[in-house]
């Protein structure tokens, strides 16, 4: 399958799920109303892009559901640990959790037999968020040319700090350019956001990677300073940083971060459908669209049928990145 770009896959999902769609939002005419508190379970710890969005989220949702809404961080093995929580639970949508693309390549990389997209219910696609490459402010570094020169100049000894292990979402973004730019790069793996802020001011680390979000304020407290985003078109809040495309490195800009909710096995589709109209509710509201605009990202109304459906394209769009990349075979 030719790799087609992901609003394109929306909007293509979106045509094809209109009628199931139809039918399930008929079969969910009653708002959603849980009979005790939530729990959103996350694969990070505090303070990073999913927390940011969860906690946003969450906020909103309570007055909505007229519950409390309780985010749980269970980072651990690349998802693992979330993921088995997730699925070991009752199907009554009082737990569930938050993915983001990492899931699908771990699902087909370290995850591989342990977990697979056929476990769990995909609800809600909420979010889609591009990457970025930053520094700290008092770097030499300027650009992604200027990152690739050191690069060559060291023989790969750069070490550049993302979410996630090998395979990760944001490490397939740096072996994209690693091929874009015929170099190397050693990849230096965290649990959080905050995590990989703190090593590029630091000094650990000379390169960090992730989403706007939770970077945002350091970035308006002129602490870090911006290479490139791997993404269309520029970022509306960070203005003066060029997208790789920009700087002559023909990166694939569908690799974008999704943000989702899933849930165990065997919810009913109709609890589902209820589940996905209060999260795009509240995601409508002034509050989250502030933040969300602030922080770069696009939003996706995709219930239950389509993201599904997305989930098995996105899968497979997972495991072409993969294969280029070298880190799993055919």
């Amino acid at each position: 399958m030719t790799i087609s770009n992901l609003k394109k896959l929306m909007l293509s999902v979106s045509c094809a799920a209109t009628l199931a769609l139809g039918l399930a939002q008929g079969a969910a005419a009653e708002d959603w109303a849980p009979d005790g508190p939530v729990e959103f379970v996350l694969h990070t710890k505090p303070g990073g892009g999913v927390d940011v969005y969860t906690r946003t989220l969450a906020k909103e949702l309570e007055p909505l559901i007229g519950q409390k809404v309780v985010v749980v961080n269970a980072p651990g093995g690349g998802g693992a640990t979330q993921m088995a929580k997730v699925r070991a639970a009752k199907p009554d949508g009082l737990t569930l959790g938050v993915n983001t693309v990492t899931h699908f390549t771990g699902m087909l990389t370290n995850l591989r037999g342990t977990f697979s997209p056929d476990d769990f219910e995909w609800i809600a696609l909420s979010q889609i968020d591009p990457i970025l490459f930053f520094v700290a402010k008092d770097s030499e570094l300027n650009s992604i040319t200027d990152l690739v020169d050191l690069a060559k100049a060291n023989g790969g000894e750069v070490n550049i700090g993302g979410f996630g292990p090998v395979g990760s979402m944001q490490n397939i973004g740096m072996t994209m350019l690693e091929e874009a730019a015929g170099v190397k790069f050693n990849w230096v793996a965290f649990e959080s956001t905050p995590d990989i802020i703190a090593s590029v001011l630091g000094g650990h680390v000379d390169i960090g990677v992730s989403n706007l979000g939770p970077a945002l304020e350091f970035f308006e407290a002129d602490r870090l300073k911006g290479l490139g985003v791997l993404g269309e078109k520029r970022l509306g809040t960070l203005p003066d940083m060029q997208t790789f495309g920009e700087q002559g490195y023909d990166v694939d800009t569908n690799w974008l971060q999704v943000r989702g909710v899933f849930g165990p096995k065997g919810m009913p589709l109709e609890l589902q459908q209820q589940i996905a109209d209060a999260i795009h509710k509240a995601m409508a509201t002034e509050s989250y669209q502030t933040y969300a605009r602030a922080s770069g990202v696009e939003d996706s109304d995709f219930g239950p049928v389509e993201y599904s459906e997305f989930v098995k394209n996105l899968t497979t769009l997972a495991e072409q990145q993969l294969t280029a990349a070298g880190l799993i075979s055919n």
